[in-house]
């Protein structure tokens, strides 16, 4: 049996700011657009990788009770909902362009013990977004 991760889901509370950092900040590219309102439902991922793509998807959930909703909102907030991790041959180079963009910066590049070199955003609905580079 051959299994594969097609998609990675990442809950939003505002698809285009969400599009401004994904999109622009780190490049990738848009796959899908549907929807509208609090029902969007985008989906991106790198060229290099074509099979796997990260789903932006809304926090709120017209199932969820609003005191549900609302304590999902206070979770993302405090950046403990979510997360990605992203790979690149160049952290230095990913780091300047994203954080030219003003992105909230977490951690800037340092050399791991664990064999990475690493740095960290927050994306704009508090998902945090580490990007690595192997040694």
């Amino acid at each position: 049996m051959d299994l594969k991760i097609a998609h990675s889901f990442l809950f939003t509370d505002d698809h285009d700011e969400a599009l401004a950092f994904y999109r622009d900040a780190l490049g990738l590219e848009v796959r899908t657009d549907v929807g509208g309102g609090k029902m969007r439902w985008i989906t991106l991922g790198s060229p290099e990788q074509p099979e796997v793509s990260i789903v932006l998807t809304p926090a709120a959930s017209p199932a969820a009770s609003a005191e549900d909703n609302a304590a999902i909102a206070e979770l993302m907030a405090k950046g403990v909902l979510g997360g990605i991790v992203l790979t690149t041959d160049d952290v230095d180079a990913v780091f300047e362009r994203v954080a030219a963009t003003g992105a909230e910066v977490l951690q800037e590049p340092i050399d791991q013990p664990y064999g990475v070199r690493d740095c960290a955003f927050r994306d704009p609905s508090g998902n945090m977004c580490r990007i690595n580079q192997p040694k």
